[in-house]
């Protein structure tokens, strides 16, 4: 095994905490308090909402507007952007996607 010249040395103490933790690691013996859990696993599950989960009771109040004449739909991304941002007169391609 290579010695490190380099790393601090340990304590007697560090080393007997060491070897008391890799003893309790090898002999299958473990901390009492390793399986307690702090938060409520099933008010924490209650909170998170699932893919493709029903949402038929939810409603929502969103206004859509068709495109409008000073506005064009971008061939890359496929977003309605202002005429101000098309690349160049006819080209329907935004600043973003050139």
């Amino acid at each position: 095994m290579a010695t490190d010249y380099d790393a601090s040395r340990k304590t007697e103490e560090e080393q007997r905490e060491e070897s008391l933790e890799a003893h309790r690691l090898t002999s299958g013996e473990q901390d009492k308090t390793s399986g307690k859990v702090d938060e409520d696993e099933t008010e924490l599950a209650e909170t998170y909402e699932l893919p493709g989960a029903d949402l038929s009771h939810e409603s929502l109040d969103i206004e859509v507007t068709p495109r409008q004449a000073d506005e064009f739909t971008c061939t890359g991304c496929f977003l309605v952007q202002h005429v101000s941002r098309r690349t160049a007169p006819g080209v329907d391609l935004c600043v973003d996607c050139a």
